[in-house]
């Protein structure tokens, strides 16, 4: 087994470790640099697959068409980083879920639930890193409920405790999808996006020192910082994806804590948990240093190859 689901640590002896990447890629630009990372660490990832999660806001017309924008830009990653036709891609869910009974069938469900599976009969832990509407993962538990015990969902959703008011995107796009993985027999990590990846901002001059000499896929991720910044009239920008891939490529860069499993009410509050003895795995704080670092070194060494 690769995965100690009492201390939620893997081995070292153990990566790289089956993954699968779920994203709303084309939400923002974020998730891109995320997808990137993910790709940069074969000896802690095998990334078995990215598929694309439905999303709806100013860059898209319908969960759907964000869904099939995210696809493209999956594919547009991959190809850009040398890794067509070694990484797939699958096209996930076309709406939200219309609730906790219902799953979205899409070929992104397919491909989880094969690949939990394949992780069973090899003894291992599929590691599922969801950085969108948690919409496919549901999916996935209620087709098959058994395969709870052979996946870590490991989300970017939600903010920490403190926050009063608790209407991150992620989780406001699909309450009943992220109630149904918080409620299953699933090993669950959790990213906080206010007060733990919100340290993650990062800026375009930053960005422009770090990424010049990084070849096409740098010129690509400052392009889109760029525009999106000047688009949004900011000076900063939060990459707050690339948290969730951190987990496993760069876990010592963040400060994890066991935690009774969180609750999700129907208005996207969090309340108390259960008193069921289930635990979960939280990020309390992150060294964006560190993790900004690991980046530009790996797609340096990738450019110059």
């Amino acid at each position: 087994m690769n995965f100690d689901e009492k201390s939620y640590t893997i081995s070292e002896s153990a990566y790289p470790v089956p993954m699968i990447l779920d994203t709303d890629t084309y939400n923002e630009i974020d998730d891109q640099f995320a997808v990137v990372y993910a790709l940069l660490t074969p000896e802690r990832v095998d990334l078995r697959g990215v598929t694309a999660a439905p999303f709806l806001n100013s860059r898209s017309t319908s969960p759907a068409d964000g869904m099939e924008k995210s696809f493209q830009e999956i594919v547009r990653i991959i190809e850009l980083m040398g890794f067509a036709g070694s990484v797939p891609a699958f096209r996930g869910a076309t709406s939200f879920l219309p609730d906790r009974k219902t799953p979205v069938h899409s070929e992104a469900v397919d491909f989880i639930v094969a690949e939990a599976k394949r992780a069973h009969e090899r003894g291992e832990k599929l590691f599922v890193a969801a950085i969108g509407a948690i919409t496919n993962v549901a999916s996935a538990l209620l087709v098959a409920p058994e395969i709870a015990r052979d996946i870590v969902i490991i989300w970017l959703g939600g903010h920490d405790y403190e926050q009063e008011i608790n209407h991150e995107f992620n989780l406001y796009e699909d309450i009943p999808a992220a109630q149904i993985v918080i409620d299953s027999d699933a090993a669950y990590v959790r990213i906080p996006c206010c007060h733990v990846a919100s340290a993650l901002t990062n800026s375009i001059e930053e960005l422009g020192r770090e990424l010049s000499d990084c070849g096409e896929p740098g010129r690509y991720l400052f392009t889109i910082f760029r525009d999106f910044v000047e688009e949004h009239k900011c000076v900063n920008k939060v990459i707050w994806d690339i948290s969730a891939v951190s987990f496993l490529t760069s876990p010592e860069s963040t400060k994890w804590e066991i935690v009774p499993r969180e609750r999700l009410g129907d208005d996207s509050t969090w309340l108390p948990p259960a008193d069921d003895g289930r635990k979960m795995l939280i990020a309390r704080e992150i060294n964006r240093e560190a993790l900004f670092e690991d980046i530009y070194t790996r797609l340096r060494n990738h450019c110059r190859r």
